[in-house]
């Protein structure tokens, strides 16, 4: 589960996202809607650890991003816009590069591929 907790954070003047609250439950869709500089994104790098937030809290699964952010980040799967998607690569290809890139064993790999592709019908 993602729970955000009060999440602010300015950059000088611009207040770009102020007291940020939801619970994402595991199994369930979640979604940020809001126009354009709503701190739809601001939000979400505050949860994934990227930037700071300048008070609230965010929790993966009940772990602080603040105070373990390893252990945070390592229950969190993000792909943020389409940012990281190389046109060139299949489906299949983009999960097992993102799967080496974060260290797991080529079968390993594979097998993740089967199961993802299974479940999503691909």
């Amino acid at each position: 589960m993602i729970e955000a907790r009060q999440l602010s954070k300015r950059f000088g003047s611009v207040q770009a996202a102020s007291q940020v609250s939801f619970m994402a439950r595991d199994g369930e869709i979640t979604g940020l809607l809001g126009a354009n500089g709503a701190g739809k994104s601001t939000s979400l790098r505050m949860i994934y650890g990227v930037i700071a937030p300048d008070s609230g809290q965010a929790l993966i699964d009940g772990i602080d991003i603040r105070g373990e952010t390893s252990q945070a980040r390592s229950r969190l799967g993000v792909l943020p816009h389409a940012a990281g998607l190389y046109g060139n690569l299949t489906a299949r290809e983009n999960v097992a590069y993102f799967g080496a890139l974060q260290g797991l064993d080529p079968e390993r790999v594979r097998r993740r591929c089967s199961e993802l592709g299974a479940a999503l019908d691909m």
